[in-house]
């Protein structure tokens, strides 16, 4: 039986095809474990032991795949930073992280540069950057596996609602990197998702998000070739999934949404038969969006719910259709309850935090004990979400409870309104939240990015009020409705409502 793990792969089928680069360029399990090998010996040299760190500034590609296994396998953290950051952010994340190196694209010069200088940690560059060192000088001339092994770790940083990210750092486990995780193949095997079998990964978001980087590299070791796309459009994926014959890929419903924007000759032009399991999370999917894309892709739609500290649930396509707007039940060995503000667990139906715990794995936030504490009731943890378990033990979201608005006393989640208005024709994309009131507290704002074709009017306004009033409360009803080119979203689909919300608050605080 033929062994799994990047290594071992090399080893046993080195000209099996391990990635795809975004060029076209196919690259072998054999060039990309000399390449982890090179760079592994390179970081050795620096004198990086387990346990240090490096950050990555790097878009998709084989670049980053490389250095990522060679960090992995010297028992390194891995941080990934986000292509957006200015360069005073990443070098917070240089320095927070105590990386001792730091590799960069020319792509991102600006940023770069200025984060270098900013810090003194030694950079590594993709391309001409000043004060950099190229990349290819990191391990030139060494030759086989690094001296020192022991499974390393990526160590995420979360968004962060309030104040500057925090690091989440788990424990290394002093594993032989060849030894693929138990919980990789575990996780894969949630979605039907076996070694080889033929298996093909797209990957069309960008590597410095927690589960798109853990997708590649589970697909990797699983002897799955990944397709990388730089960027993503959505006539581009499709013509991937037939030329390579993809089977899965990890997307959000953002993706789903310019996918079904497509003209219809453009969807019906490529053979997406061979698609096996298509997974989602990461944002909240409109129901009448994943049923058109269930009407289209057939049953291989399947929603996941889960956190960079640990735990979630899974929902199949037929599950869905039978619980429409569900995130599924928790994962063999983890735990997921619904809670009180007391901590107390809510009967089924009743809204409130939830929590979650895998096995018995732990984190930490790094160098923040109090955030650490105030996630935490007992052994669980909270991402902030407010939602609800049914009779059957399925989990539905209402939305984050620093989203939540509250109306003259009343609770009412903008994931829901936002929910409805984006299945309107005219809504290319849509942000609910709460603006001050001076009777109520609160009232109901909605920002929409009108879809091609539609301009911001008075008469667009009330027909898309007048669509909302035919499918929510009037107590859900928005009280005003504003227009923007863009809202402010990462390639990930995620939202970033405060940019949105923060200035109509802040015209409340200076007329006090």
């Amino acid at each position: 039986m033929a062994s799994i793990g990047l290594w071992n792969i090399a080893r046993e089928q080195p000209d099996l095809t391990a990635v795809v680069d975004p060029d076209g360029r196919q690259v072998t399990y054999a060039e990309l474990a000399a390449a982890a090998d090179r760079y592994g010996r390179g970081f050795q040299a620096m004198g990086l032991e387990p346990g240090d760190a490096v950050v990555l500034l790097l878009p998709n590609g084989i670049d980053l795949v490389s250095v990522y296994f060679g960090a992995f396998q010297t028992g390194l953290y891995v941080v990934m930073a986000n292509w957006h950051l200015v360069g005073a952010e990443v070098a917070y994340l240089i320095e927070d992280s105590g990386a001792k190196a730091f590799i960069a694209h020319e792509r991102f010069a600006e940023t770069a540069t200025d984060a270098l200088a900013r810090t003194d940690v030694r950079g590594f560059a993709v391309g001409d950057l000043p004060g950099f060192e190229p990349l290819s000088s990191l391990g030139a001339g060494e030759t086989g596996r690094p001296d020192v092994r022991t499974a390393g770790s990526p160590m995420l940083y979360t968004s962060g609602t309030t104040g500057r990210p925090k690091g989440v750092r788990r424990p290394l486990t002093g594993a032989d990197p060849d030894d693929v995780p138990v919980a990789a193949t575990w996780f894969f095997g949630i979605f039907g998702l076996a070694p080889f079998d033929g298996h093909v990964h797209v990957c069309g978001s960008p590597l410095y998000h927690t589960a798109v980087l853990n997708f590649v590299a589970n697909s990797v070791q699983l002897g799955h070739t990944a397709v990388l796309m730089d960027r993503w459009r959505p006539e581009e994926m499709l013509r991937l999934i037939e030329k390579y014959h993809v089977t899965h890929s990890h997307m959000v419903p953002t993706q789903f949404h310019r996918l079904l924007d497509l003209p219809a000759e453009a969807r019906e032009k490529y053979d997406v038969s061979s698609l096996r399991c298509m997974i989602h999370g990461a944002a909240p999917c409109p129901n009448e969006v994943k049923r058109r894309m269930l009407d289209w892709w057939g049953p291989v739609v399947v929603e996941y719910y889960a956190a960079t500290e640990g735990g979630g649930t899974t929902i199949m396509a037929d599950e869905w259709l039978r619980k429409p707007g569900s995130v599924g039940r928790p994962w063999p060995n983890s735990v997921v309850k619904v809670l009180d503000d007391a901590g107390e667990e809510v009967p089924s139906g009743t809204t409130g935090l939830v929590y979650m715990r895998m096995g018995t794995s732990s984190f930490q936030y790094h160098k923040d004990e109090e955030k650490t504490k105030a996630a935490r009731v007992g052994d669980l943890f909270t991402l902030g979400d407010i939602g609800y378990m049914d009779e059957d033990g399925y989990l539905y979201l209402c939305d984050r409870k620093a989203d939540m608005i509250i109306s003259g006393g009343v609770n009412i989640y903008p994931a829901e309104i936002e929910n409805e208005l984006a299945v309107h024709p005219k809504v290319a994309d849509v942000a609910v939240f709460g603006v001050p009131n001076p009777d109520w507290g609160e009232e109901i704002k909605a920002v929409v990015r009108p879809a091609e074709g539609a301009a911001p009017s008075e008469a667009l306004t009330e027909e898309l009020l007048s669509f909302a009033a035919g499918r929510l409360a009037k107590f859900k009803l928005p009280r005003s409705i504003d227009y923007v080119d863009e809202l402010p979203r990462d390639p990930n689909g995620k939202l970033y409502k405060r940019k949105l919300r923060d200035p109509y608050w802040a015209d409340r605080d200076r007329a006090i």
